[in-house]
C-alpha cells in the first residue's frame, strides 16, 4: 500500500465529505418535500453540489493514498441513498413515475444485498467507468427534475438514459461477481 501523501488532519477530508453527504440527506429530502411540484434552482444546486463530493472524495482519496475501508464501503452507500432519497421524494411528488422508483430502488437493493453476499467469498468491488457515467448522468437528470417544474420532459429523457446505464452497470457487476465467486 502506497504511503499517505497528506497530513493526518487533511487524510480525513475524504471521510468527512462522505459523512457530510451522508448527513445532507435528511435535510435534503425535507425541503424536496416542500417544493410540491415546482422547480427549485437552489435546491438543484444542493444535491449537485452533494454530488460533486462524491467526485471529490474519491479522487482525494486515492490521490492523497488514504483509501479506507469505511470509505469504501460509505462512499458508494452515500451515493445510493441520495440518490434514491431524490427519486422517492420526486415519484411522491408525481415529477417521476412509478416504474422509475422500482427499477431504482431494486437495483439498489440488488446491489447492496447482492455485495454482501459476495464479499465474503474474496469478492472486492470496484466501481467501473460505466457505474460512474450511470451514477452521473442519474446526479445530472434529478439535478435537471429538482430544477424543473412537475411535467417538464427533457429531464425525464436524461433520467431514463441514466436508469438504462444504471441497469447495465449493475448485470455487469453481477456477471462480475458471479464470475469472481464461482473461481
Amino acid at each position: 500500500m502506497a504511503t499517505r501523501v497528506v497530513p493526518a488532519p487533511l487524510a480525513q477530508i475524504p471521510n468527512a465529505l462522505t459523512v457530510l453527504r451522508l448527513a445532507a440527506i435528511p435535510p435534503f429530502v425535507v425541503l424536496l418535500l416542500r417544493t410540491d411540484g415546482q422547480g427549485s434552482w437552489w435546491l438543484a444546486g444542493l444535491f449537485a453540489a452533494a454530488a460533486v463530493t462524491d467526485q471529490i472524495d474519491g479522487f482525494l482519496a486515492r490521490r492523497w493514498h488514504v483509501e479506507s475501508e469505511f470509505g469504501k464501503y460509505a462512499d458508494p452507500l452515500a451515493d445510493r441513498l441520495i440518490i434514491d432519497a431524490a427519486v422517492v421524494v420526486l415519484w411522491l411528488d408525481d415529477r417521476l413515475p412509478w416504474v422509475a422508483l422500482a427499477v431504482i430502488l431494486v437495483r439498489d437493493a440488488l446491489l447492496v444485498g447482492g455485495y454482501r453476499l459476495v464479499r465474503d467469498r474474496g469478492y472486492e468491488f470496484e466501481v467501473s467507468f460505466l457505474g460512474k457515467a450511470a451514477t452521473w448522468l442519474l446526479y445530472a437528470a434529478l439535478v435537471g427534475v429538482i430544477a424543473s417544474d412537475r411535467g417538464t420532459d427533457w429531464p425525464l429523457w436524461l433520467f431514463w438514459a441514466g436508469v438504462a446505464l444504471a441497469v447495465a452497470a449493475a448485470a455487469f457487476y453481477v456477471l462480475r461477481a458471479v464470475r469472481a465467486v464461482e473461481r
